[in-house]
This record gives structure tokens, C-alpha cells and sequence, in this order.
């Protein structure tokens, strides 16, 4: 990277992270099931919602507690359950029609991060409707109060439920962007496990390793907190004991239940901390191909890491004790190396490759250039790469010969 861009990146990062303690951050509140939604509707005088999934959710019949909820108050709900996997602005049109057709008061983003990201657009399109969301891509554009905001997560790994983002695509250039705002933070936060169980073990396995990118992106990065560095620690240590257990019988409701946690502890983490080239590169893969965040996230993470080299080994091998993969008697160099070793592992358990079979060659300057001005200088990453830099990333998971 130029000299003059690193300095740029990195006093745009201090002077972030001096500011870090100032900044209204908060948590959502936790609430632990479907079934306590109506008692706060009645409190906050709600009594028209719109809820907002995915076809697959839909197709699962995993709203049917919260519709019988809902129904059972006499509180009315509308339903949008057409949000893509990476939605897109007119998915968030369609919705923000039906919530003024239902004069709905509330929104309820029931699923995983796309439909929760979808729900925040949504929000965002309320508080301020003269305004296109391409004019509030980047951070702290919103600047209003959202109408109430629930997030009911679906699967544990995306971590919006506690997040100030959320990622859009448009449509007609398929660029993919995000909205970072305090105000989409929702205000509550529903970890019930018994949503879960129908998720087939391969989203299981891709949102779980999601959580674990949250995490270790958020550790890694130059503005961490002693708060941050914990729920990172505890939401790798949850995810190393619970993620197998969940993906191999999913029906156990204590390992779902501690995904949920684990996510929302990730999330918690890089909420004020902040991710790293692992997702600026998958949301350029996910724009421009579509491909599942977390699945992007999965297959890249190991191959960020190793390209940051020794200068995270330190942090990593942190990370590889709260895993339970080595103690404190192992040399850092060896414990993060096992680290590194053990997420390729997991991602072979899970049936989860090293590449990235849709990439074309012809497209990676581009996308390394969406990723470029997405991480720099925001993300405060370890090492500091430019687009021709993150070429190298895209490269590694291409299949080879193609």
C-alpha cells in the first residue's frame, strides 16, 4: 500500500479508536423466546408489525410460533418473506410498501443476517423516506430513530442482532455496500433456541463459522477493548465446544442455545471492533456472485489469516487457549499455527472447501477494488493491503486452470 495511504488509514483508525469510549454503543436487550414478543408490543403501544424473512425460512414453518403469538394478542402483522440471501434494494422497496400498507408500527427481522439486514434497511427508509439508501451507505448517515426494531436470529452466526450495520445490494450494479449507523442497532434481541432446530446442518456449519470470522476479525484488529477482546474469547471458546454437537444432531437444544450466545457475543465484540479483509472480500463475492456470506466467510478466513503472517501469531495463539487447542505452555508461533490449522479442519468436517468456484479471473481486479474501499481505511486490520494486495486473496481460492 502507499505510504501516504497507510498513515491516512491508520490516523483515521487511532483517532477512532481515541473516540471508541464516547460513542453511544449499546446492546441490545435479550429476550428468550417468541412467545414474551406481544408483552412488548402492549408496553411499547404497538399493535401492527411487519415481519421480515427469507423464502426458506418461510418454507420451514419457522414463524408459526411467533404468528400464533401475535394472532393470540390481537396484535396484526404483515409478512415479507421474499428477502435474497444478499438482499438487494428492491427487496427492501417491496417490504417498505408493505409496512405502509399494513401502517405498521413495528419490525420484526426474523431469520439470518439477510433478513435482519433487510429489516434494518427498511427501518432506515422510515425514519428518513426522501432519502435512497446509496445516500446512506457508510457511517452515520442514518442520523434518526428507527420505528421499534426486533431481531429474532434464525441462525447463530451472523451476529445482527447486535450490530450497528447492515449490507445492501444494488440491483442495478450489483455492488454491494453497508449502512453503518447507530440507530440500526435493534432493541432487542430474541435467542431462542427451539427457531433453530430445523436449520439443515450445512447452514448450521457456514453461520457457525461466520460467528467464529466475527470473532477472530474483531480480536485480531488494532482497536480492540478489554470488553471486546472478552466476548471475543468467550464467543470462540462456545463455538469450538458447541459447533460440532449442533451441526451433527441439531436437535440438542443446549448446543443451539450456545450458538445463539456465541453469535451474539461476536457480534457484540466486532460491532465496536470492527471485522477485516476476510468480509470485505466476501461481500465483494457476495455482490458479484452471490455467494452466502457465511459460506464466503468460511472458505476465506484461514487464507486471511495466513496472509497477515506472524505479526497476529501472538493474538491467535490467545485465541487457540480460550479454544481449548492449546495452553499456555505452547509457543505462540506453534498455538497459532494449530489455531489456523484447526478452522481447516473444521471446515473439512463440515464439507466446506477451499475454493470459490465462481470467481472468474476477469472479475478480480474489480471486486479487490470493492474491497479495497470498503476496508480502507475503516477496518482496522493488522496489516494494511491494497486493492492490487488483495488480488493475492481472490487468487488463492480461485480454482486453479480455469
Amino acid at each position: 500500500m502507499n505510504p501516504l495511504k497507510k498513515i491516512y488509514c491508520r490516523a483515521f483508525q487511532t483517532v477512532f479508536k481515541i473516540a471508541l469510549p464516547f460513542l453511544p454503543y449499546r446492546n441490545p436487550k435479550r429476550i428468550g423466546s417468541v412467545n414474551q414478543l406481544p408483552e412488548l408490543f402492549r408496553r411499547k403501544k404497538c399493535s401492527r408489525v411487519l415481519i421480515v424473512t427469507d423464502p426458506g425460512i418461510a418454507a420451514l414453518g419457522l414463524t408459526k410460533d411467533l404468528e400464533q403469538a401475535l394472532k393470540k394478542n390481537g396484535i396484526f402483522y404483515a409478512m415479507y418473506d421474499k428477502t435474497a440471501a444478499n438482499p438487494t434494494t428492491a427487496n427492501v422497496a417491496e417490504a417498505l410498501e408493505l409496512y405502509h400498507a399494513g401502517f405498521c408500527e413495528a419490525i420484526i427481522g426474523f431469520g439470518g443476517g439477510s433478513s435482519m439486514d433487510c429489516a434494518k434497511a427498511v427501518g432506515a427508509r422510515v425514519a428518513k423516506p426522501r432519502q435512497p439508501l446509496s445516500r446512506m451507505k457508510g457511517i452515520l448517515r442514518v442520523h434518526a430513530r428507527l420505528p421499534l426494531l426486533v431481531a429474532v436470529p434464525t441462525t447463530a452466526g451472523t451476529g445482527s442482532e447486535t450490530t450497528l450495520a447492515c449490507v445492501i445490494v444494488d440491483d442495478e450494479t450489483r455492488h454491494k455496500y453497508v449502512i453503518n449507523d447507530f440507530s440500526l442497532i435493534p432493541r432487542y434481541a430474541v435467542l431462542d433456541p427451539k427457531v433453530t432446530l430445523s436449520l439443515p446442518p450445512s447452514i448450521t456449519a457456514t453461520t457457525g463459522m461466520d460467528a467464529l470470522t466475527h470473532a477472530v476479525e474483531a480480536y485480531i484488529g488494532n482497536t480492540t477493548t478489554r470488553g471486546t477482546r472478552r466476548d471475543a474469547e468467550q464467543a470462540v471458546k462456545l463455538i469450538f465446544e458447541n459447533l460440532d454437537e449442533a451441526y451433527t444432531n441439531g436437535r440438542n437444544l443446549r448446543a443451539r442455545r450456545n450458538m445463539l450466545r456465541a453469535s451474539y457475543y461476536a457480534g457484540c465484540a466486532f460491532t465496536k471492533s470492527y471485522v477485516g479483509y476476510v468480509h470485505a472480500v466476501a461481500h465483494s463475492l457476495g455482490g458479484q456472485y452471490n455467494v452466502p456470506h457465511g459460506l464466503a466467510n468460511a472458505i476465506l478466513l484461514p487464507f486471511v489469516l495466513e496472509e497477515y503472517g506472524s505479526c497476529i501469531y501472538g493474538k491467535l495463539a490467545k485465541l487457540a487457549i480460550a479454544a481449548g487447542i492449546a495452553d499456555e505452555t505452547v509457543p505462540e508461533e506453534e498455538a497459532a499455527k494449530a489455531f489456523i490449522q484447526a478452522i481447516r479442519d473444521m471446515k473439512k468436517r463440515f464439507g466446506i472447501g477451499d475454493t470459490v468456484p465462481e470467481i472468474q479471473k476477469e472479475d478480480i481486479p474489480k471486486m479487490a477494488r470493492y474491497a479495497d474501499k470498503e476496508a480502507n481505511p475503516l477496518y482496522p486490520v493488522p496489516v494494511l493491503m491494497d486493492a492490487k494486495e488483495l488480488e493475492r486473496i481472490y487468487e488463492r481460492v480461485t480454482i486453479k486452470n480455469k
